[in-house]
């Protein structure tokens, strides 16, 4: 897989909102499972809105995979019908040290 170093190094950090069925799905722990496999940190947390939100932070081209699963696969019985992403910015380095799950 080649990548373009200057932007691959770029790490960013971008809020997270996701709205469909979310919750009752296992969907914090795939996102969990999903962010840690791509390397990056962050968190998940259910709201009493129904909906998950979060922080991802990492490289930029990881940050955008992780983007398009939140957007289109989530855990394997979610339905996401939108995912709301705001705040992105460019960051020197990470606030987290994993990726959690915030009850």
């Amino acid at each position: 897989m080649s990548m373009n170093m200057a932007e691959g190094d770029t790490l960013i950090s971008v809020d997270y909102e996701i709205f469909g069925k979310v919750q009752g799905v296992f969907f914090r722990k795939y996102t969990q499972a999903e962010g840690k496999k791509l390397g990056l940190v962050g968190w998940v947390q259910n709201t009493d809105q129904g909906t998950v939100q979060g922080q991802l932070q990492g490289p930029i081209s990881e940050v955008r995979h992780m983007q398009e699963w939140l957007e289109t696969r989530g855990s394997p019985k979610s339905h996401i019908d939108r995912a709301n992403f705001r705040n992105e910015k460019v960051i020197i380095k990470l606030d987290y040290s994993d990726f959690q799950i915030v009850k």
